[in-house]
């Protein structure tokens, strides 16, 4: 009768197993939608509780509220930033393919008024052939534009896929706001580990999520919306692209916005716009640095316990694995990796205290 009941369980397990990862694989076409569903389920639950307890406990009232918010608040501005960079971005290659924007030019008028000396190590390490760099960097140039112009292009054809992947996130998103704590106590009940491990575990994924989301996304629109604000007041053309793609790159740690303002800055200062270099390259150094400095540990690294190391490495697989958003993804999988290896003494400690009874029992 074992022989039969453990034939039963393994069997049952086999089937258990087939039938999650076919579940997983139907949901892999949305999994964005199903992803950033949980993800704004968790950061907003404290939201959500308050609104239920000043709404007398009425579920289906107080998720609805907090649904309309967060679309006030976040999906709405979204959209609309989204909008307003597609047509920036689709103008800005249109300039560079017209000739209006030549980023090689840029590229010669810094090379023409730098040191011999300059030049001569340039030279040395491009074999002579500066010319030949400055041809590939206007063709890099323009391969990137013609990329995001594609990406930009797409997005707008591909509206109706928007549209669905929106609607699959919000209908997730009313339900887990709903019935998320009766969910989590579900799930948490699901799994084999012991409530310690349980609480551990669920603990730092929870923190991870809300402070990456909180830290990185805090820290990726103030730098953006700081790049952008300086590049208007500056003057530089597409002022909006480059705010956008400064937010992005800040979602790496120690790098970030510098990759953006800081060619530019030497561009000013290259072509004798002294004033303009000395503003940007102060405003870089003193304030977006400064965001990135003050902010992100205090965002970041002081709720999840991370080290920055960690947060950078993880941060750049999951961007590279899962695009953006490998920025939550990345650092959740470290910290799962983390608090699993600081929960394992402790299982081994309770394996042989476990072996131990047992054989105690059977003496």
């Amino acid at each position: 009768m074992k022989i039969e009941t453990a034939l039963y369980f393994r069997s049952f397990l086999v089937l258990l197993a087939f039938v999650s990862l076919t579940f997983v694989w139907l949901l892999l076409p949305f999994y964005g939608a199903v992803f950033w569903g949980v993800v704004l389920a968790i950061i907003f639950a404290p939201l959500q509780r308050r609104i239920l307890t000043a709404m007398n406990g009425r579920k289906t009232l107080a998720a609805l509220t907090a649904l309309v918010i967060i679309i006030l608040i976040v999906i709405i501005p979204v959209i609309l930033v989204a909008g307003a960079l597609i047509q920036e971005m689709v103008s800005l290659y249109k300039m560079m393919e017209g000739g209006q924007l030549n980023l090689g030019n840029y590229l010669d008028q810094i090379l023409r008024v730098m040191p011999q000396s300059v030049h001569d190590v340039a030279n040395r390490l491009l074999g002579g052939d500066i010319d030949s760099m400055r041809e590939r960097f206007s063709e890099f140039a323009i391969s990137s534009g013609q990329f995001l112009t594609r990406q930009a292009l797409s997005i707008g054809s591909n509206t109706f896929q928007f549209l669905v992947s929106l609607g699959i996130m919000l209908y997730m998103l009313f339900f887990l706001l709903r019935d998320g704590a009766m969910l989590g106590r579900h799930c948490r009940n699901l799994i084999p580990l012991s409530e310690e491990q349980k609480s551990h575990l669920l603990r730092k994924l929870t923190i991870v999520v809300r402070a990456t989301i909180k830290g990185n996304l805090a820290v990726a629109a103030t730098q953006g919306a700081l790049g952008g604000l300086i590049f208007f007041i500056l003057g530089i053309q597409a002022s909006l692209f480059w705010g956008v793609l400064m937010a992005v790159l800040s979602l790496l740690p120690a790098v970030g916005a510098s990759l953006i303002w800081g060619p530019v800055a030497i561009y000013f200062f290259a072509t004798g716009q002294v004033f303009e270099g000395t503003v940007l390259t102060a405003f870089g150094l003193f304030v977006i640095g400064l965001v990135d400095n003050v902010l992100r540990p205090l965002l970041v690294g002081k709720d999840t316990k991370i080290p920055d190391y960690i947060i950078l490495i993880s941060t750049l697989g999951g961007l590279s694995l899962f695009g953006l958003n490998g920025f939550v993804i990345g650092p959740l999988i470290a910290a799962l990796f983390i608090a699993c290896w600081d929960l394992f003494p402790a299982a081994i400690e309770q394996r042989n205290r476990s072996l131990e009874e047992e054989r105690n029992q059977s003496h």
